[in-house]
Order: structure tokens, then C-alpha cells, then sequence
């Protein structure tokens, strides 16, 4: 895996960390592909039980697209008549907002600074979004004449509503973490010197939880976005079936009747 992405897999916590911050963070086609790669190993992975996406440095969590590298790419597809640059979307932004969003397991993003266009879309994949206090989210695809990619359509609306969606998106600004936290975008801001001990640590109380329940959770919310009641309502039915018959818990209801807390095995 390239130096541009750090994978560290400790005690069922996959740690992936986004490292460029001499371009803060930036998404050249190497760090692309690096991302991909480990945010699929991750969720393929039956030794992982969560995710902790982050990135290095304090300036940014991923400002997007690396602009110097899109600009070489343009320029290439204009002399030969091409249009390669943004198959990009369909082959490195596409499917890392799928893994991260349809993994089996749950995902915290720490957003450590600047999280812009793609890098936006990669922090509202997550599940979970604990955010420094001197961080910034901006949708900024409408500031370089781009639409939504990386999933900010479908997950933005249905963080802040569609209204507030359209703001953001046809007037790209700088959401800093105070309002991302009023809006929904943050679950939880925290000082900046504390960001990495506080994301590790909600990663971690993840990675210890009853894993096949977290999926569930996470299948069905996905589910009931887009369906009828009465179709979230037979969704429930058929994974409550399968949460109930896992190892974690029986578990959980012997811990409960002992009064000791439980100790997950994740299956």
C-alpha cells in the first residue's frame, strides 16, 4: 500500500489514515487508489470490527480532488481528444464511499481539519463524524464548476435536510465545526489537541460492541431511507432475526441476568 495511506489493523480496529498533509491531504491518483484498496481490505476483513478514518497533520482531513494533478489530466484529455479524467468518479470515488458506506461494520471519521469536495463525501460516508474544533467542511464542486460526486448528494440531504443541502451546495462556504455540530454534520467537536484520542476512542468502544448488531443498524437505516413503513417494518423483522441468533447475543442477555457488562466476541 503506498506511503499516501496508512493502514494499521490493532485489537478489531482498522486505522486508515490519509497521508499527504504537505498538499493537505489531497487526492492524487496514487492516494486514490491506496484508499480504495484499504477501505475494501477493511471491510473484507472478518479480524475488523470497526473503522477509523482520519488523516495526518492538523490543516486538513482531505481537501478533495488534487487540483495540480486534475489540471495535467485535463490538459492530456484536450490534446488527444479524451475524456479519461473523470472516469476518476466511477473508479476510485464511487467505490470508496460504497465500502464505506455498505461495510458490515461501523465507521468513525476524525476530521482533523479542512474536509472539502471529495474529502467532504468521504467524512459524511462514515457513521460516526467526531470533529476538531478548528475544522471546516465545504462542499466547494460548484466553486470549480463540478457537480456532486462522492455520494455528497445522496448523503448530505439526509444529514440537513434538502434545503440546507441546495445552500451549501450551490453556494459553496466554509461550514466550520460549530455549526456543522448544529446542523448534524458533526456528531461530537472536541478540541483539536483531543481529536485523536477522542476518534480513537469512540473507534475503539465500537470495535469492542456486538458487531453483526452494528450491521444490522447500519443495513437498516440505509434501507428505510428510501422505502415505504411497511417495507422497513419486514426489513426489521428479517434482521432482528439474524441479530437475535448471533453469539453476542446470547451474550448480552447473560451479562444482563448476571449484571456483569458484556465482553463481545463480534459474531
Amino acid at each position: 500500500m503506498a506511503d499516501s495511506v496508512l493502514y494499521e489493523v490493532t485489537d478489531g480496529l482498522a486505522t486508515i489514515t490519509i497521508n499527504r498533509p504537505e498538499a493537505m491531504n489531497a487526492m492524487n491518483t496514487e492516494t486514490k487508489v491506496a484508499l480504495r484498496d484499504a477501505v475494501t481490505a477493511a471491510g473484507a476483513d472478518t479480524a475488523v470490527r470497526a473503522v477509523l478514518l482520519t488523516a495526518a497533520g492538523n490543516r486538513a482531513f482531505c481537501v478533495g480532488q488534487d487540483l495540480k494533478e486534475h489540471i495535467g489530466s485535463l490538459t492530456a484529455d484536450r490534446e488527444n481528444g479524451s475524456s479519461l479524467t473523470m472516469n476518476t468518479v466511477a473508479e476510485h470515488y464511487n467505490p470508496i464511499v460504497r465500502a464505506l458506506t455498505d461495510m458490515p461494520k461501523p465507521v468513525v471519521a476524525g476530521v482533523n481539519g479542512v474536509a472539502a469536495g471529495a474529502g467532504f463525501g468521504f467524512a459524511l460516508a462514515a457513521d460516526f463524524r467526531v470533529v476538531a474544533d478548528t475544522a471546516s467542511f465545504n462542499t466547494s464542486f460548484a466553486g470549480v464548476a463540478l457537480t456532486a460526486d462522492s455520494g455528497v448528494s445522496w448523503t448530505l440531504p439526509r444529514l440537513i435536510g434538502g434545503s440546507r443541502a441546495s445552500d451549501l451546495l450551490l453556494f459553496p462556504r466554509s461550514v466550520k465545526a460549530p455549526e456543522a455540530l448544529e446542523l448534524g454534520i458533526a456528531n461530537r467537536v472536541v478540541p483539536s489537541d483531543e481529536l485523536a484520542a477522542e476518534a480513537a476512542a469512540v473507534a475503539r468502544r465500537l470495535a469492542q460492541g456486538p458487531t453483526v448488531a452494528y450491521a444490522a443498524l447500519k443495513e437498516s437505516l440505509a434501507y428505510g431511507a428510501s422505502r415505504s413503513l411497511a417495507e422497513a417494518l419486514e426489513h426489521e423483522e428479517t434482521l432482528q432475526a439474524r441479530a437475535g441468533a448471533s453469539q453476542d447475543h446470547a451474550i448480552a442477555v447473560d451479562a444482563f441476568l448476571s449484571k456483569q457488562p458484556p465482553t463481545y466476541l463480534g459474531r
